[in-house]
């Protein structure tokens, strides 16, 4: 098991949050956003901006999306 990478994603405040197209409805209220900040990428509950964000490394989320449907 890969041990956790500490990623700092700095002041969050400008970046663009995106969340799927497909989050139109009543699942919406399930979604998380994501937003890509260079070298990493934040994560938070669309619910609740507010609350805590993770972030993760870049390569490491381009890897999780390209085996999401294998």
């Amino acid at each position: 098991m890969k041990e956790a990478v500490a990623v700092s994603t700095g002041d969050l405040s400008g970046v663009t949050w995106r969340k799927s197209s497909r989050s139109n409805g009543a699942s919406n209220a399930n979604c998380v956003e994501v937003a890509f900040t260079g070298p990493a990428v934040a994560v938070r509950d669309s619910k609740n901006p507010e609350a805590a964000t993770l972030a993760f490394p870049a390569v490491q989320w381009s890897f999780f999306l390209r085996h999401l449907g294998a």
